[in-house]
Parts: structure tokens; C-alpha cells; sequence
């Protein structure tokens, strides 16, 4: 548990300011395809205030925290502050993508 843990942290670490990741994207990145709960679980026990958390994402580019809540408004805050445009809760003009191919090429 403790490489998965490693390889998930890495892979939030890598993204880079700006850009943004769903749950599964950073689980593949970090060599475990479909585990995009255990992404979110290692995000939700995390206390390191120098990981970017906040560039994950749901893969429609939602923020996962429920509206108005804390980690809502900081979530939404930092996104902004790097200059992604949020509105609504959803990053708006780019998305999580599903696969690098995806990134490149765009959905088959």
C-alpha cells in the first residue's frame, strides 16, 4: 500500500500549475488503472499543504466536494489563483482527460 500511496502522490506532484487531472488519470499515471477511489481516499487522509490536491478533479472537470462546503470554496480558490477558469463548480475550457491519447488526439 504504502508504493501505490507513493506512486499517487508522485503523480498529483507532477501535474503541472495550471493543468488539471481526474481521479483515474492520476491512478493510471501512477501505474494503477481503476483505482480511481483509492486516489481519492489517499487525497482525503493527506496532510501535506505543499501537495497540489487541488488539480484533481472529477473527470468531467467537477469538483468533488459537495457546493459551499470548505474544501469547495479552497479547491475553487486555488484553481482560480493558478488561472483556471472555474464557473459553477466545473473547470470550464478543459477537462480531466481519460488517457493521454485522449489529451492528444481528443475522445474517440
Amino acid at each position: 500500500m504504502d508504493d501505490a500511496r507513493s506512486a499517487i502522490l508522485a503523480a498529483i506532484r507532477a501535474i503541472p500549475r495550471g493543468q488539471v487531472r481526474g481521479y483515474g488519470e492520476v491512478a493510471r499515471l501512477a501505474g494503477l488503472p481503476g483505482r480511481a477511489r483509492l486516489v481519492a481516499r489517499i487525497l482525503s487522509e493527506n496532510d501535506d499543504a505543499a501537495l497540489p490536491w487541488h488539480r484533481v478533479l472529477r473527470s468531467d472537470g467537477r469538483i468533488a466536494f459537495p457546493e459551499r462546503s470548505k474544501g469547495y470554496l479552497e479547491q475553487s480558490r486555488r484553481l482560480k489563483a493558478e488561472g483556471v477558469k472555474v464557473e459553477s463548480g466545473r473547470v470550464r475550457g478543459a477537462r480531466a482527460v481519460r488517457s493521454e491519447d485522449e489529451a492528444l488526439w481528443g475522445p474517440r
